[in-house]
């Protein structure tokens, strides 16, 4: 699959020398692959000692024992193991995600519901165990994996776009509430990632209209992004490591697109 003018992916995502998270403690979830685990490798490589969380005990550990973290193994759609996870965080990176593509008349209840436990509950949840630890601080980081779907809307998506524009929501109100306590909060909203996720998405496409995956990413998938290519795991990363570090400090209750120039059109 081709993907317009070629940097490697460690190139487009190196992280910043600029960002030291010695001594902080990170805890990522959806971190067994995609952009969290991209996320947990950066933060880590900062310095930050990296908690992995995902629903895949096997993902997690892996990715755990790569980073030289510590794996947890949790549905975030169960407030019990969400409590469980650890809350002295200094770093809280909301990327757990799924996606359900129906028509509103045909959308199954109990998804919709899953969808807003997962993407918008979960992290409600994750915020209200952790802020106590980085208000005591006087420092914290949220970053919350949004998408272009929080600030825009696509057919048969209700659930994963509700979901993402009450993820925006979210961060603006902890942005607000963590000001006085130097903590940020701020959304990355990237349009479509190179994951596993998207990559089936790609390939069921080109089957069902008998395309090349390439005509499904730039005629179907990237139809309204000026920029025809996929965006890498690690470029989402670099930027949450950038929202980190000394030079964010005042950034805070706003959503950074990687959108390849989508919402500007």
């Amino acid at each position: 699959m081709t993907s317009g003018p070629h940097l490697n992916s460690a190139a487009r995502g190196a992280p910043s020398a600029a960002v030291d998270l010695r001594g902080r403690t990170a805890l990522v979830t959806g971190g067994g692959s995609g952009i969290g685990r991209a996320c947990a490798a950066a933060l880590a490589a900062a310095g930050a000692e990296t908690h992995v969380v995902d629903i895949d005990a096997a993902a997690a550990k892996a990715v755990a024992d790569a980073v030289g973290g510590h794996a947890h193994t949790a549905d975030l759609a169960d407030a019990e193991a969400i409590a469980a996870l650890p809350t002295a965080v200094d770093v809280l990176v909301n990327s757990a995600g799924l996606q359900h593509v129906a028509p509103l008349t045909d959308f199954p209840p109990a998804r919709f519901t899953l969808v807003q436990q997962v993407m918008v509950t979960a992290p409600f949840l994750l915020l209200r165990q952790t802020l106590p630890h980085m208000y005591a601080r006087r420092w914290g980081r949220a970053v919350h994996i949004s998408s272009v779907h929080g600030r825009r809307a696509s057919a048969f998506k209700s659930a994963y776009v509700a979901a993402k524009h009450g993820l925006e929501g979210l961060s603006k109100v902890t942005a607000v509430e963590g000001a006085p306590y130097g903590v940020t909060s701020n959304c990355v909203s990237p349009g479509y990632v190179r994951t596993p996720l998207v990559e089936g998405q790609i390939q069921d496409q080109a089957a069902a209209h008998r395309v090349s995956d390439d005509a499904v990413v730039s005629d179907v998938l990237l139809a309204r992004s000026p920029m025809k290519r996929l965006i890498e795991p690690e470029e989402v990363a670099a930027a949450v490591l950038w929202l980190c570090g000394p030079h964010a400090d005042f950034v805070t209750g706003t959503s950074l697109p990687l959108d390849g120039g989508w919402t500007a059109t």
